[in-house]
């Protein structure tokens, strides 16, 4: 059966770089780098973990029994010595490694001596209490330094985190516990959103009521005059902390031990636990960060990812602090106080390199472009998204606000994968809505359900058709369910995401296999039919969702956000479809079009296709614990 999924997106639009980009970047020719970086993977692989620190080193880069990896065989390390120790002997003792900004603008500063006290107290209080090599310990903290401190000495002593994030509820909270079995939990009183106290403490409560393996929970104080702790199972995180050393060696760890578990967003039935190790993991974050971002010692680093989330894990805790970065981390959503809040802290701290979502950008595309020109943004220099397909309407806003000059690193990767793997780099032309082509020793494809590559502009499934160093190693408790990600397609590493390579590489993905529409013997992505939507002067998002058809299997149901000036009316409804058929043709045309205004997403930004549809269908949606409020 042929299952290539149809393309009517056309983007003509290139962008190259400026001559002061080409003249900073680390890389000046990507097709010759990537060649040599194929040649011989191994070898590139090689010198990368060696710009690193090892405690013993490998004596094999790779050991692969398909589907299983192992990579720097023998060797022994620990990801905090290279984002904590190797900084304070080279020169950046004293250099700012963390700025923390809260909701309200509280500010806080660590350097990178001040970090590496602040984790070894809180190793050395894990150590109290017990906890050791291969022991798991939840972090249930909102986007405080805290957060990044509790996984930073987690990984110093062995422990294994597993960081939920704190928009969770109890239910779903309690299910990843039972799942990780953790010893610990850390948590706080209260988080804030939008002004709000949000208390934490309660869920927290909820969650381990009936948690036998939990032994004691952590708490960091917030708020003045809150609720007493109760009994010796709760400890206040700064009488945990205070009477503990600020030095702590960091435990020897074989390359493929475990460093965290995290649980996918759930976009798709139940969440998972996905396993990442030091030795691997560090390797690839590292050099993802250095070279996607160009990354240099004068740098400020804004991420806005949770660290609940593999961003956070991946770009704003482990691959920055493994290249000595400094990192802005900022509490709060981008539209509160009001729309300028993340343009006034890029102006405010001087940001360099700024890495967000699409749903970000959408949702600023709302507000109107006045809001990023009140501010100085001249201080970035390379831009970022992460998350899903950035559309195009949405990559342009996002260039043309910033300076009309800046290049976007729309980068494409997973929780399961660890680190970037399809991205375009600062020497790169590029055309929006693609992310560009495979990083360096990364080797990817589109294909049939065969495993065949296809031809130019047609759609099929994206793989991976070699190892990479920060890959999962398995399903924590169900290693079947990782097998499946390599048996789907074989030979290949199936992300389920379908793609299209244009006659230059380029990779333009396309949605989720999932959600692939099939209307008249057409196989349609979402996304394609979502990005023309939203190049529609009234739209701020949409979604779009297959329903049963008699005759053509299925429709197309569209849910639009419309811009705050826009109404709607029947004329714009038309006009809606008008512009679709015009942007890709007759066949892709919403036969409904719905104005709504939310769609139901995951914490992350992912819109959940499959709640719509279950709910525009009568049927159960199945796990929700990610869904947004």
């Amino acid at each position: 059966m042929d299952e290539r999924v149809d393309s009517f997106q056309k983007v003509d639009d290139v962008f190259y770089p400026t001559a002061e980009t080409l003249e900073h970047a680390r890389i000046k020719d990507y097709d010759a780098a990537y060649k040599e970086s194929i040649r011989d993977r191994l070898v590139f692989w090689e010198n990368a973990a060696r710009e690193l620190e090892w405690f013993s080193p490998w004596t094999r880069v790779l050991e692969w029994n398909y589907p299983w990896a192992k990579w720097y065989v023998g060797a022994t390390c620990n990801i905090t010595h290279n984002c904590l120790d190797r900084h304070l002997t080279s020169g950046r003792k004293n250099k700012v490694a963390l700025i923390w900004v809260g909701e309200d603008n509280t500010e806080r500063f660590f350097t990178y001596g001040e970090l590496y006290r602040q984790v070894s107290r809180c190793a050395n209080a894990l150590k109290a209490l017990g906890i050791r090599k291969s022991d798991r310990v939840a972090i249930y903290l909102p986007k405080i330094p805290e957060q990044t401190i509790a996984m930073l000495a987690c990984a110093r002593v062995g422990a294994i985190h597993t960081v939920v994030y704190s928009g969770f509820s109890a239910p779903a909270l309690a299910s990843r516990l039972e799942d990780s079995q953790p010893r610990l939990i850390i948590t706080a009183d209260v988080g804030y959103d939008r002004g709000k106290v949000i208390p934490l403490k309660p869920v927290v409560d909820d969650a381990v009521a009936n948690s036998p393996f939990i032994e004691t929970v952590v708490v960091v104080r917030r708020e003045k005059g809150g609720p007493a702790l109760s009994g010796p199972k709760e400890l206040d995180w700064e009488d945990w902390l205070k009477r503990e050393a600020p030095s702590c060696p960091a435990e020897v760890m074989d390359a493929e031990d475990p460093l965290y578990f995290l649980y996918t967003s759930g976009t798709t039935g139940k969440p998972k636990g996905v396993q990442h190790v030091h030795g691997g993991y560090m390797v690839g974050t590292y050099l993802t960060t250095k070279i996607v971002f160009d990354l240099t010692d004068d740098d400020i680093y804004f991420c806005v990812a949770d660290p609940g989330w593999v961003t956070g894990h991946s770009y704003i805790v482990y691959g920055p602090l493994l290249n000595g970065a400094t990192i802005l981390m900022a509490e709060g959503k981008p539209d509160y106080p009001n729309p300028g809040r993340w343009w006034q802290l890029i102006e405010r701290y001087g940001v360099t390199i700024f890495y967000t979502t699409p749903t970000a950008i959408r949702l600023l595309m709302k507000y109107g472009e006045e809001w990023p020109k009140k501010y100085d943004l001249s201080s970035l220099r390379i831009l970022g998204s992460v998350g899903e397909p950035i559309n195009p309407e949405a990559w342009r806003w996002y260039h043309r606000v910033t300076g009309s000059k800046l290049p976007i690193m729309d980068t494409w990767w997973q929780t399961e994968t660890g680190m970037i793997l399809v991205t375009p780099l600062a020497c790169t032309k590029q055309k929006p809505g693609s992310a560009a082509r495979p990083f360096l020793g990364i080797e990817a494809d589109v294909v049939d359900r065969e495993g065949k590559s296809l031809p130019p502009n047609t759609g099929g499934f994206a793989v991976i058709t070699s190892p990479w160093p920060a890959m999962m190693r398995t399903i924590y408790k169900d290693p079947e369910r990782y097998k499946v990600y390599w048996n789907t397609i074989p030979g290949c590493y199936t992300a389920g995401d379908v793609c299209r390579k244009d006659d230059d590489g380029y990779f333009f993905f396309m949605g989720r296999a999932d959600d692939v529409i099939k209307v008249a013997g057409n196989r349609i992505g979402t996304a394609e039919v979502e990005s023309a939507l939203v190049s529609h002067q009234a739209v701020a998002e949409a979604a779009v969702i297959g329903k049963p058809h008699k005759t053509a299997g299925e429709s197309i149901k569209a849910f639009i956000i419309l811009k705050q000036r826009f109404q709607e009316s029947p004329e714009l409804i038309q006009a809606l479809k008008d512009h679709v058929k015009h942007e890709l043709g007759k066949i892709a045309v919403p036969h409904e079009i719905e104005i709504v205004t939310g769609l139901p997403k995951t914490r992350s930004g992912k819109i959940m296709r499959r709640v719509l549809k279950a709910k525009e269908l009568g049927q159960n949606p199945g796990d929700i614990s990610t869904l947004e409020e």
